[in-house]
């Protein structure tokens, strides 16, 4: 399997998401630095929001930001139904979840060996 080159602007704009999130009101919020970890990708950024409509506000801003910083988004998913929004920028998978959702995937729990990344 072929090695992506990395992204040395990743981390920035992961950092942007998760402040997005708090700014936004998300809670829980979590950066996962997957270098290393995972050929998929290098950074999960990881919060749980209040209720659908907040949770698309936050992913509509991260879109934003990303389209500002030179991220495309590869794909979107969940975002209808609002319980858990997935933003993928190949680099930075951004993971927007509801309560119950969080609770039910505990991503970092899968990922308990990814090294937190302060924001």
């Amino acid at each position: 399997m072929a090695r992506r080159k990395p992204n040395k602007k990743a981390k920035e704009f992961a950092i942007a998401a998760a402040r997005i999130a708090a700014e936004r009101r998300c809670t829980d919020i979590t950066i996962l630095d997957l270098r290393g970890l995972s050929t998929a990708t290098d950074y999960f950024v990881i919060a749980t929001g209040t209720s659908a409509r907040q949770m698309r506000t936050v992913a509509d801003e991260i879109s934003e930001a990303g389209r500002e910083q030179g991220f495309s988004r590869f794909g979107r998913a969940g975002y209808e139904q609002g319980r858990w929004i997935l933003l993928d920028y190949v680099d930075v998978v951004v993971h927007l979840f509801d309560t119950e959702y969080r609770q039910f995937y505990d991503l970092e729990l899968l990922w308990g060996d990814a090294e937190r990344v302060d924001y």
